[in-house]
């Protein structure tokens, strides 16, 4: 989204098969950008095997073994969309009295706008700040070792991007011409295992 990260309340790590994820929220901390960490995630049919312990579980772990203190990260292993992610780890701050009025949303790289967008429907009254890993398709794609995922997982979540603001799950986002047509061509090349069940591809 070209979101420059700065300093927030609080840092969210959205869980999923990357672990890079993690890396990025650590990289943020060293850089002073928040002096707290909820990472959120229980598991999915991608990362069961992967993370059987939850991929927020995971995401701490890994924080850890960087060297982050474990007064600065809190756990919400329940969370098995993005709304959820949002969601419970607002009941999570709110709970423990930390005030919050900005979030550095961390995410993997194409996750950011649904991310964003999500966010901004779910907690109205916080500043969001999206980031992820600073790296290209093809760097990312190496990065998980599974391309052919990769681009499945980014259809299915333009799909959303398109038809989660009529359903009020998150705000509505404009997509441009050539992207709608890249998402077009990468359907019809098969790229649909991520797309919802029981939906047309804009429905």
């Amino acid at each position: 989204m070209g979101h420059d990260p700065r300093p927030c309340s609080v840092a969210i790590g959205l869980g999923s098969h990357d672990l890079g994820v993690a890396d990025t929220t650590v990289d943020l901390y060293r850089r002073g950008m928040m002096p707290l960490i909820v990472f959120t995630g229980a598991t999915s049919p991608t990362t069961r095997e992967r993370m059987p312990r939850g991929e927020a579980v995971h995401y701490r772990e890994r924080a850890l073994e960087l060297g982050v203190p474990a007064s600065a990260v809190l756990v919400e292993p329940h969370a098995r969309n993005t709304g959820e992610n949002i969601r419970f780890s607002r009941s999570l701050l709110e709970e423990g009295g930390v005030e919050v009025s900005s979030v550095l949303l961390v995410s993997k790289p194409y996750e950011e706008r649904r991310a964003y967008a999500t966010a901004r429907k779910q907690w109205p009254t916080v500043e969001f700040v999206s980031t992820s890993a600073p790296m290209t398709l093809n760097e990312y794609a190496d990065s998980i070792g599974n391309a052919r995922l990769v681009i499945d997982m980014l259809a299915g979540s333009l799909q959303r991007l398109l038809i989660y603001p009529e359903q009020g799950f998150m705000i509505s986002q404009e997509v441009p011409e050539d992207v709608m047509a890249a998402y077009e061509r990468l359907c019809a090349q098969g790229f649909t295992s991520r797309l919802l069940p029981g939906t047309a591809r804009t429905e």
